[in-house]
């Protein structure tokens, strides 16, 4: 009898300490239940991912790749190796910074906010272009707009992993999500998550969650926006969250194409975290085409590019980071 009731215990403890781990880590108990007590998005594969992440700046690697003094400069990749999404507009030629047409919403858009905020922007589809560490070395974020599905190849996800340890800046920007599913490394820079399924597009309330990280203070507690607000499998984990979509305000609910229930009260939409030496800020938002051109408030255009010009600064290092 002391023996079971000795077992019993340990398993307790046991079963405790992993629900601590489990709260530690960033993943809210309303996750797991949208609400209607009906299970959510369960935490599936490794939540450490081996390496060094989270809220730690010791997990940054300052090891002097980049000078700030001689400005910033930035990379977006969109390429798109699955559905593409028409923001993207048409497929673009080889090499870099290729002829854009008025149809490539999205990259002209990210050149005109680079131009209007203080850094240079490259553009490219073509994945050897990403092939040498050294070439994203002259970079101080790489973006990824929109790609899809297997996006790099071997030597670009090598070349991709060593400019992040060396201290180089990611910035996952919609179906960012959608891309490199089977590659855990790549999992665990967008934060532990991964794209699962999307319901209608639709108008809802984005909520600003942290007012102190430079890429939300000059937000409003809430905003209306546009999009397909993204159901995550896995969860992101030990990462700061920015903002969430207010799943009451979203007329056809949050449940996707392929049964997700939603995150219910948690239900987020931009977040950071230090990965691997280096910096990863990333946002679900940024269907739309309109929210990449419009200046207006009231659709939330305004609040979204504001929200990705700071993302991408602080990930570059002109701006603190996740703070």
């Amino acid at each position: 009898m002391r023996k079971s009731t000795t077992v019993l215990t340990a398993v307790a403890s046991a079963a405790a300490a992993a629900a601590t781990t489990l709260l530690a880590l960033g993943v809210p108990a309303s996750a797991h239940d949208n609400g209607g007590g009906h299970p959510g998005a369960t935490n599936l594969g490794d939540p450490e991912y081996g390496v060094c992440r989270g809220l730690d700046p010791n997990c940054y690697h300052s090891w002097g790749n980049f000078d700030l003094s001689k400005g910033l400069k930035v990379l977006v990749y969109s390429r798109t190796a699955g559905p593409r999404h028409a923001n993207l507009g048409p497929a673009l030629a080889p090499g870099m910074n290729p002829p854009l047409t008025a149809a490539n919403v999205a990259q002209n858009a990210m050149i005109r906010l680079g131009q209007q905020n203080g850094f240079a922007v490259d553009w490219t589809e073509d994945v050897t272009q990403l092939a040498s560490p050294n070439t994203l070395f002259r970079y101080n974020a790489v973006i990824f707009l929109s790609t899809t599905r297997d996006a790099l190849d071997d030597s670009a996800q090598t070349s991709l992993r060593q400019y992040i340890r060396g201290g180089g800046g990611f910035v996952g920007i919609h179906n960012a999500f959608g891309t490199e599913y089977n590659w855990p490394w790549y999992e665990g820079l967008l934060g532990g998550a991964n794209y699962y399924d999307h319901g209608p597009a639709q108008t809802g309330t984005v909520q600003t969650v942290d007012r102190n990280d430079v890429s939300t203070k000059g937000l409003p507690n809430r905003w209306n926006f546009t999009d397909e607000w993204y159901n995550l499998v896995p969860f992101p984990t030990d990462v700061r969250f920015l903002a969430k979509v207010d799943e009451k305000t979203l007329p056809n609910g949050a449940k996707g194409s392929m049964g997700h229930p939603g995150h219910g009260d948690n239900h987020p939409v931009a977040w950071c975290q230090y990965y691997d030496g280096g910096r990863s800020w990333v946002t679900t938002l940024g269907h739309e085409d309109w929210a990449y051109t419009n200046t207006t408030t009231n659709d939330g255009a305004a609040y979204f590019q504001q929200l990705i010009v700071h993302g991408i600064k602080s990930a570059a290092g002109a701006e603190p980071f996740c703070k």
